[in-house]
């Protein structure tokens, strides 16, 4: 029996291959149902946007922030707000949150899970 493949959009294919460590570290513990027993996407497209992962049982997204989101408050917020629109939910953290603090982030996306939460609008000041 062949396996069948899901068309990955080319846009989302090089975030792939040009993970940041916080997302191949998140990805390590959210991959093949390892976390809650819930199927996560990675660089899941969603109408115009590319979400870093998400959970479409759950409806759920899940993005982790460098550096430069600090600059990008506005179009995160718009971002959200258009995914929000769609039925999803949001929460952010971080990279340096998800290297130092990934079981803390994991409780968050559980709460999330099972509580239908928002989680963080956005990340608090970068540490």
């Amino acid at each position: 029996m062949s396996r069948i493949r899901r068309t990955v959009s080319p846009h989302a294919a090089p975030l792939r291959i040009a993970s940041t460590d916080a997302e191949r570290r998140l990805w390590a513990a959210l991959r093949d149902r390892r976390f809650a027993a819930t199927k996560f996407r990675r660089q899941h497209s969603i109408g115009p946007y590319i979400a870093d992962f998400a959970c479409v049982a759950a409806r759920l997204v899940i993005e982790l922030d460098g550096g430069q989101h600090g600059d990008a408050i506005a179009y995160d917020e718009r971002r959200t707000a258009c995914l929000a629109g769609e039925g999803w939910r949001v929460i952010r953290f971080w990279n340096r949150e998800a290297l130092t603090n990934l079981d803390g982030v994991l409780r968050t996306i559980d709460h999330a899970l099972r509580q239908g939460t928002d989680g963080h609008p956005h990340p608090g000041p970068a540490l």
